[in-house]
């Protein structure tokens, strides 16, 4: 194995760090708030979720700004009509939102009511206390408290918003791969994929768990059906830089009609298929296994071919597709090759 000189180390870290760009900032606490109210901060619906500090975590953090205790930097990203998104930092800024409490911030966080201070054990004169208790004095000194505010600006690279998403992603409920590509890639085709996943045909086949119903799955699915359809020959063997390329390269772009009526035309004839959607064991759907078949059927639809249902039931249990759908399912001999065996099949 070739080990790189302290030269092809230097040469890689400088192409690394010209494609990313901050800017720091020292806000108020009344700055900051006052750019959540405006939606010039933007906190994506995916990362709302992730607002679950309880009362005493959220007083805590409220007692560490009336002392003047360093707070963790927040991280944004700049979008293209420079409002800034929330990379890290929602449960921070979710709780002086909280405290704050006006009517746009708490609609903004999902509460009806504010913070009551609790469990506090050094500033033990404020428990009990709501924002609206304090005297003015009090609320402008915690309007006028500084955060450190660090800016991934527009200059940089979307993957590398996407890895800053992904290294960051440390909340109380992480972030799955496709919320941040919800998150990322906002646009046109992101808003199509989401109303393609809501397709009563599509929900039918695809079993998903509990779990997972909320968390961008759906939505992952169609991305990986259309990814698939569109260059499965192209796939090498990393499915999330195969998922992410194919979102920024079509980020800006309606999905055309035609792909619209494959995929309705794909999963209703799946679904008169499948009554118990794609599945071996009436469980959730595997992932490898949804693409075998969801791929394979469009290929052969668009090859002029009509779906036989007994073909496509016969495929669950086929020992060829088994072995593409097995253990290194995801080495690029195996996705073309079970995308190509189950749309030869159908045809």
């Amino acid at each position: 194995m070739m080990v790189a000189t302290p030269n092809d180390v230097q040469v890689q870290l400088d192409q690394e760090r010209k494609l990313v760009s901050f800017d720091s900032y020292d806000l108020s606490v009344r700055q900051l708030l006052d750019m959540v109210e405006s939606g010039d901060i933007f906190v994506p619906p995916e990362y709302q979720r992730q607002f679950i500090w309880d009362p005493v975590r959220q007083s805590a953090l409220i007692e560490s700004v009336f002392l003047g205790i360093p707070v963790p930097s927040l991280f944004m990203a700049t979008n293209s009509d420079s409002t800034w998104e929330v990379v890290d930092g929602v449960q921070r800024l979710g709780t002086l939102s909280h405290f704050v409490a006006s009517v746009i911030l708490l609609e903004k966080i999902s509460r009806d009511k504010p913070l009551t201070i609790t469990g506090l054990e050094k500033l033990t004169a404020l428990n009990n206390l709501t924002f609206a208790d304090f005297p003015k004095s009090l609320q402008l000194r915690f309007f006028t408290r500084p955060l450190r505010v660090t800016v991934l600006n527009d200059k940089s690279d979307l993957s590398v918003r996407f890895d800053l998403f992904e290294r960051l992603n440390t909340g109380g409920v992480l972030l799955t791969a496709q919320e941040i590509r919800n998150c990322v890639y906002r646009g046109p085709f992101n808003d199509t994929i989401k109303e393609m996943s809501a397709y009563p045909a599509f929900r039918a086949v695809v079993k998903i768990k509990d779990g997972d119903k909320n968390n961008g799955m759906y939505e992952e699915l169609v991305l990986r059906f259309l990814a698939y359809l569109h260059g499965y020959k192209e796939f090498d063997h990393s499915v999330k830089e195969f998922l992410n390329a194919f979102m920024k390269k079509y980020q800006k772009i309606d999905i055309d009609k035609v792909t619209l009526k494959l995929f309705r035309e794909v999963f209703d004839a799946l679904m008169a298929a499948l009554p118990d959607g794609i599945s071996r064991s009436r469980k959730a759907t595997p992932i490898n296994l949804f693409e075998a078949v969801s791929v394979g059927a469009a290929l052969a639809l668009r090859a002029g071919s009509k779906i036989d249902p007994g073909l496509v039931v016969a495929l669950l249990s086929d020992d060829e597709l088994k072995k593409f759908t097995g253990a290194g399912s995801n080495a690029k001999r195996m996705v073309i090759g079970r995308i190509e065996y189950t749309r030869d099949k159908l045809l």
